[in-house]
C-alpha cells in the first residue's frame, strides 16, 4: 500500500503544486508533534494519518489551489488552533511573513514549539482576542491576505478577520457544502466592513471527496473604526 506522504504529493501536483521532499519530511514531523501533543491538549479530534494529511494538510492548501501565493505576502491567520491553514501554506510558500492570532494560550505554545521543531522563519504568534488585536495600528488594514478555518458562522468572521485587511488585500474564508445562507446572512456585514461580494470556488478532498468551499472578498474600502465591536459581540450580535 502505498504511504499516505506519496498519495499527498500527488494530490498536490494534480493542481500543479510541487513539493520537495524536504517539505514532505516537514509535514510528517509536523503530523508527528501534531499527534504527540494532542494526547494532552486537545488540538485536533481528527488523528488518523491518513485523514490528517487530507483534511488538515491538503485542506489547508485549498486555498493556493484558487489564490497565486508565490509573492511575498502578508497573511493573518484568525484563531488558528493547531496551525490551520496558515502552517501548511507556510511550508509550501516559505515567502509568506504569516501571523497567527489565537486566543488560547496552549495553543499558542503548541506553535511555539512547533514553529522550532520545524525550523521555520517569518512566523509571528500572537495570543489575544482578533477584536482586540485588530484594533492595534500595528495591525489594522496591515495584510494583504486574512483567512481562517473552522472559527465561527460567516456573519461573525468577516467582522474578525475584515479589519486586518488592508484595501486591495482580500479575505479568505474556508467553509464546508452549507455555505450559502450564510453567505447571505453575511452580506449586510460584509458591506459595512468594506468587503466585496464573494467569489466562491468549490472542491472535493481527493479521498473521501467532501465538498468545501474557498470564499475570496476583496476589501474595496476601509473598515471604519468602530469595527470590530468589543470582544465577544460580533459572535452574540452579529452585524445585520
Amino acid at each position: 500500500m502505498r504511504d499516505i506522504s506519496d498519495c499527498f504529493v500527488e494530490w498536490l501536483s494534480r493542481h500543479s503544486i510541487f513539493i520537495t521532499q524536504h517539505q514532505v519530511s516537514i509535514f510528517d514531523q509536523y503530523f508527528k508533534e501534531l499527534i504527540t501533543w494532542n494526547e494532552n491538549l486537545n488540538l485536533t479530534s481528527i488523528t488518523d494519518r491518513t485523514q490528517v494529511y487530507e483534511k488538515h494538510f491538503f485542506d489547508s492548501l485549498s486555498i493556493s489551489l484558487f489564490a497565486p501565493l508565490t509573492k511575498l505576502l502578508k497573511l493573518v491567520d484568525i484563531g488558528s488552533g493547531a496551525g490551520f491553514p496558515s502552517i501548511p501554506l507556510k511550508i509550501v510558500y516559505p515567502q509568506l511573513q504569516i501571523t497567527i492570532v489565537d486566543s488560547l494560550k496552549k495553543r499558542i505554545h503548541f506553535l511555539e514549539h512547533l514553529i522550532e521543531k520545524l525550523q521555520l522563519k517569518g512566523v509571528t504568534l500572537i495570543h489575544g482576542r482578533a477584536e482586540d488585536v485588530a484594533r492595534d495600528h500595528a495591525h489594522r488594514e496591515r495584510y494583504d491576505i486574512a483567512t481562517a478555518r473552522a472559527v465561527a458562522k460567516l456573519n461573525v468572521l468577516t467582522e474578525l478577520c475584515l479589519p486586518f485587511v488592508k484595501v486591495g488585500g482580500i479575505f479568505i474564508a474556508m467553509k464546508g457544502p452549507s455555505v450559502f445562507d450564510e453567505i447571505d446572512e453575511a452580506a449586510r456585514g460584509v458591506e459595512i466592513l468594506g468587503g466585496s461580494r464573494p467569489i466562491t470556488h468549490r472542491l472535493s478532498l481527493p479521498n473521501d471527496n467532501s465538498e468545501r468551499h474557498v470564499l475570496f472578498y476583496s476589501k474595496v474600502k476601509s473598515s471604519s473604526s468602530q469595527f470590530p465591536r468589543k470582544a465577544g459581540t460580533p459572535a452574540k450580535t452579529p452585524l445585520k
